[in-house]
């Protein structure tokens, strides 16, 4: 298989290079280009055609939701992340309807970033925890859902532990509730069991239990 193709784009070269170390770092995962603001972000994506664009929030001259609009504008297929610093208010329901693939908070851990990144590739969604609470109230929640998401239901409807679904689908439990908080708040739920319930009102796990 292929290293998935990655535009890192950030003012900041000390940023930059940083994400760029550790997404090279990882077997599956290359770094095609960089860019400092929207326009070369724009024009970056244009002549390189990665598979995932990493894009910072705040960037001069375009910011990254209209450097994200422009770029889908031209490629409705492209995955963009978003990457911000500030857990705003309602954030996650703008960034998602633009188009984006995910919003991440900078502070997030390497291990989530990776996994944020990868689920895009794959045509997922993914929103950091503190910021997927806003999104419980949303419609079409269950149409972001990743497969990664439904699977991770699916193995929480059959009675697995964090740690048992971890070891099962080869990632962190770390990664694990971050996805769970996610399942949470596009489900509109606030634990398992409700999780479960509303996977299956919602057809997601066969349809309701028990008949």
């Amino acid at each position: 298989m292929n290293p998935i193709r990655l535009l890192i784009v950030d003012d900041h070269p000390v940023v930059r290079e940083g994400l760029a170390a550790m997404f090279r770092a990882s077997p599956d995962l290359t770094v095609a280009g960089q860019a400092k603001d929207g326009p070369e972000a724009v024009s970056s994506y244009r002549e390189i055609h990665p598979d995932v664009v990493l894009m910072d929030l705040r960037i001069p001259l375009l910011d990254g939701l209209a450097a994200t609009r422009q770029i889908l504008s031209a490629d409705p297929q492209a995955k963009v992340v978003i990457l911000t610093t500030f857990a705003e208010e309602g954030l996650a329901r703008r960034v998602l309807q633009g188009g984006a693939k995910g919003v991440w908070l900078k502070d997030a851990s390497q291990e989530d970033l990776l996994a944020a990144v990868r689920t895009a590739a794959q045509g997922g969604v993914s929103v950091h925890p503190l910021l997927a609470a806003s999104l419980a109230d949303s419609e079409g929640g269950e149409r972001t859902m990743s497969a990664r998401e439904l699977e991770i239901l699916r193995l929480v409807a059959s009675g697995r532990s964090n740690k048992e679904i971890a070891a099962q689908i080869y990632l962190t439990e770390n990664t694990v509730k971050t996805h769970l908080a996610n399942l949470f708040a596009k489900l509109g739920v606030h634990d398992r069991a409700e999780a479960v319930t509303e996977g299956h009102r919602r057809g997601l796990l066969g349809g309701p239990p028990n008949g």
